[in-house]
């Protein structure tokens, strides 16, 4: 049945058809966003993960935290970068692309280090005591997530 077909039946017009479509789709990739992941131990004694509840084993529900601050906090940091601005991140922080987009907006030069991918910057960070992305170190500032307002206060000083 192609989408003539169920214009005909249901005298809808193409409009109608193309954002019914569009809503099942959304609704489609929405239930696959909120999947669970189950862990259990099997009968050899390791831990094993999925997506679906094994039907043999007892198995519970793995609550899924995100390491991305949601709040900005500052701290004293532990290395003094001068004058440069330096940001510790990964390539799926929201914050942190939201940091990068006002960097560059606004002409201010900047040291990304991505932690998940250089072992020489997630020592640095693990260091610094931190637990969440993006941190930003200007001098001996740190801050914690990111905000325009926030990076300010620490930047303009």
């Amino acid at each position: 049945m192609g989408i003539r077909d169920i214009q005909r039946v249901f005298s809808v017009t193409p409009a109608k058809v193309i954002r019914l479509l569009v809503l099942c789709l959304g609704v489609v990739l929405w239930a696959g966003s909120h999947a669970e992941i189950y862990r259990w131990t099997d009968d050899n004694g390791k831990v094993r993960f999925a997506d679906k509840a094994p039907l043999q084993q007892d198995s519970s529900t793995v609550k899924v935290r995100v390491n991305t601050y949601a709040s900005v906090s500052y701290d004293s940091s532990v290395f003094d970068t001068g004058k440069n601005v330096v940001m510790y991140s990964t390539s799926w922080c929201g914050y942190c692309k939201k940091a990068k987009r006002y960097f560059k907006a606004n002409g201010i030069a900047f040291t990304e280090y991505d932690i998940e991918k250089d072992r020489r910057a997630k020592s640095r960070y693990d260091r610094m005591g931190a637990r969440g992305v993006p941190v930003i170190l200007v001098g001996k500032k740190r801050m914690n997530g990111f905000s325009e307002a926030g990076f300010k206060a620490i930047y303009d000083q």
